[in-house]
């Protein structure tokens, strides 16, 4: 990119829209990074000929790192994280020589050091709690691939959020009795004088197990869980007739718009590039922000099935 707005460089074509300050700009930037870069060299190396110095070997370095991504298969995502662009400041600082830990320093020693200062950071945690109170959140999830039931939980503060512990449920999580009890030792672990309220979702069995803690700690609240409302009330609506006739009319379209690529052209084509279909992070939620699509959309996709192109495909019976 840069190569492509200063100009002049074998690998790509100069840019010819970009204003002359930003071109000066960025070759100056280029010209600093570069002399660094050989000066960093040159100071680890004295006896490297300055002269040496290739810009395409930045890019290679850069290469290198991207390769490592795709090798093992790595998800992209994790070099947004400080922790990468903190390993890889460190490697640079380091120069040339660097010996990577190997499997096992990774697995135990490096392992330990990391869960030290975990746990010292959570203590930091720990003294907040006591000083401004803190909220247990509870987490209820099936994993479909093991087939699980599980709980998180968690504690958050002004100072941030902190996992404490997984529990497997089984079928035990709908038993309130026992989802109590579960709760209430979590409220023990964290410190009962710390905790100002406990959220979790509003099935019946989380309402009774909320309302059994109350009795045993005065001092506490239960609070249902704002996303999982707003869940329950979208899923009651859904079964209004009326609701219900549009939602099933809706997901029948999408489903035979998305299952056919030629009709998604089409449609792309009459709805500017707009999608109908809009995942959230329910079910219940996905539903309802596709019809607001289609309703958003109404117009277009009226046009689309009366259109020459649509008639004419085999689509339009």
């Amino acid at each position: 990119m840069k190569q492509h707005l200063v100009g002049g460089f074998r690998n790509t074509k100069k840019c010819l829209k970009a204003p002359e300050h930003v071109r000066t700009e960025v070759n100056a930037y280029m010209i600093k990074k570069a002399t660094s870069k050989v000066l960093n060299q040159f100071a680890r190396n004295p006896s490297q000929d300055v002269g040496d110095y290739d810009e395409e070997e930045e890019e290679v370095e850069i290469e290198a790192i991207a390769r490592f991504f795709y090798d093992n298969a790595i998800p992209f995502y994790p070099a947004t994280s400080d922790s990468f662009k903190g390993m890889v400041e460190a490697i640079g600082q380091y120069g040339p020589g660097l010996v990577p830990p190997s499997m096992y320093e990774l697995r135990v020693p490096f392992l330990q050091k990391e869960v030290e200062a975990t746990n010292t950071k959570v203590m930091e945690f720990k003294k907040e709690w006591a000083i401004k109170g803190c909220s247990i959140l509870s987490d209820g999830w099936r994993d479909s691939v093991v087939q699980k039931n599980i709980v998180n939980f968690l504690v958050n503060s002004p100072k941030g959020s902190v996992f404490i512990k997984s529990v497997e449920v089984f079928e035990v999580v709908k038993d309130s009795t026992t989802l109590f009890l579960m709760l209430d030792s979590i409220v023990e672990e964290v410190g009962e004088m710390n905790v100002v309220q406990v959220v979790m979702d509003n099935a019946s069995n989380y309402v009774k197990a909320g309302k059994l803690l109350m009795a045993k700690r005065p001092h506490l609240y239960w609070t249902p869980c704002a996303a999982h409302c707003v869940d329950l009330m979208l899923e009651d609506i859904g079964k209004l007739p009326k609701i219900k006739n549009a939602l099933k009319k809706a997901i029948f379209m999408n489903g035979y718009i998305y299952n056919h690529v030629g009709v998604v052209n089409i449609m792309r084509r009459f709805t500017n590039q707009r999608n109908l279909h809009r995942p959230a992070v329910t079910r219940f939620a996905t539903s309802f922000i596709t019809l607001a699509q289609y309703h958003k959309q109404k117009n277009n996709l009226k046009k689309m099935v009366i259109s020459e192109e649509w008639i004419a495909s085999k689509w339009q019976k």
